[in-house]
């Protein structure tokens, strides 16, 4: 009888993606495959270690887990991810209750690794960050109708704020073609939405062919038969160039939804976090884009109570938002990351500043997703169906301005043919409730 083996994948869809090719290597050496973690003789942790909320959410899963295998319902528990890669000499001395330690170069070794913990071996392997292998097999996690595309590893960015480049490495492109296999690969799998990511999408193709080559990739991912939707995450303004924009303005197949995570539009705190430009330039930037991509959905990002942020600087933020009025936002209060050069800096802002900070600006956000959705009333948004909601009596899915998890759905109801899983009709809208459309099917 095979051995069971879960994973549990926490943080960023680029972690998905890599504990998707962990589960195709696990189920090519003999192990059975469960989606409930809990159910598992090995459980795996796929951990973050980006943010402290992260890393308290991977801590606590892995201790949910620990009393689990205390009961004797599981038999080993693995951290792989970043958390394991960032506290390789911590994290078994502090979570005794974990088998297995796993950086993740040694992510292409995880069926040895799950091999030696059942035999009660403790593990602890960390090699080269360059060997985590940036294609392969994949089981694919998501529902089947879509699925994120990881075009690239690592960061050269080097935020201030930020442990990513010192956990994940340098940046490293994939090449075209095996992407483009892979894309044809996850259609011929029923896939209708690629989602396109990396920690900096826009930077893609630099250190491999010496130039940007998103906007090729996006046009060779648009002629996929199959594939009706291109969504992609993670553009950084200052590499957004004109053919980019252009492929966008022109390509039907490629969502208008960029997602540009700012940080924040005041030129002095941009520079100490190692960003670049100003509110001007960002302004710019943003008229630029909505003149010539009709219909343009911009999500953003912003961190509030960064070190030495003051309150004019924050108020000049809060205006920023007000002016450009982004169609998706998020904001979250400055994390202070040990060993990066922000945490070093003077001037750290309390904790209740920073909350408050963020606080302001969301409820400016929800002001600004009710203006938006009012001027969806009566229209008409194609949408992608996802399931049906026994307890609001409707059907739910995601429309071309939703990307999953981070953004809203839309409800409908429908007289007619009950619409499947993964199928793309229209929604006409009537009315919204907590800035999610609520509407009727058309057909």
């Amino acid at each position: 009888m095979a051995y069971t083996v879960g994973i549990v994948s926490l943080g960023c869809a680029k972690n998905r993606v890599d504990a998707e090719m962990m589960l195709f290597t696990l189920r090519q050496a003999g192990y059975k495959i469960v989606e409930d973690v809990a159910m598992a003789d090995v459980a795996i942790v796929n951990t973050c270690g980006f943010i402290e909320s992260a890393k308290q959410e991977s801590i606590d899963e892995i201790l949910e887990l620990a009393l689990l295998k205390k009961e004797g319902k599981i038999k080993a528990i693995i951290a792989t991810g970043c958390l394991a890669e960032r506290y390789r000499d911590q994290m078994m001395k502090e979570l005794y209750e974990i088998d297995a330690v796993v950086g993740i170069g040694g992510n292409v070794d995880i069926a040895s690794v799950v091999a030696k913990v059942l035999e009660k071996e403790k593990v602890e392997t960390f090699p080269d960050k360059r060997q985590l292998p940036l294609e392969g097999g994949r089981i694919q996690s998501t529902s089947y109708y879509y699925a994120y595309l990881k075009i690239a590893e690592g960061c050269d960015n080097k935020c201030t704020y930020c442990a990513i480049p010192m956990i994940r490495g340098r940046y490293r492109s994939r090449e075209t073609e095996n992407i483009v296999a892979e894309a044809k690969q996850l259609a011929e799998n029923g896939v209708k939405e690629l989602i396109v990511i990396a920690q900096d999408t826009t930077k893609y193709g630099v250190d491999l062919y010496g130039e940007y080559r998103l906007a090729a990739l996006l046009r060779e991912l648009c002629k996929i038969d199959g594939i009706e939707w291109v969504r992609v995450l993670y553009c950084y303004p200052e590499c957004i160039t004109d053919e980019l924009i252009d492929v966008f303005a022109t390509e039907d197949k490629l969502l208008k939804y960029i997602d540009m995570p700012l940080q924040h539009c005041d030129g002095a705190v941009l520079k100490r976090m190692c960003r670049k430009g100003n509110r001007e330039e960002l302004t710019e930037l943003i008229k630029k884009l909505r003149e010539r991509i009709p219909g343009l959905v911009l999500r953003t990002t912003f961190i509030t109570g960064f070190p030495g942020e003051t309150e004019e600087q924050f108020t000049e933020l809060s205006e920023f938002v007000n002016d450009i009025k982004f169609e998706r936002m998020g904001c979250f209060p400055y994390s202070q990351e040990e060993d990066t050069p922000a945490a070093r800096m003077p001037n750290q802002i309390d904790e209740e500043v920073k909350e408050r900070r963020a606080e302001i600006l969301m409820e400016q956000q929800q002001f600004i997703m009710e203006k938006y959705n009012e001027a969806l009333l009566g229209k008409e948004l194609e949408v992608l169906v996802e399931g049906f909601d026994r307890y609001a009596e409707c059907f739910f899915g995601r429309s071309k301005a939703d990307s999953p998890d981070v953004d809203g759905k839309v409800f409908f109801t429908c007289s007619d043919a009950k619409p499947r899983e993964g199928d793309i009709i229209r929604v006409r809208v009537d009315d919204f409730l907590d800035c999610d459309p609520i509407g009727e099917m058309l057909y």
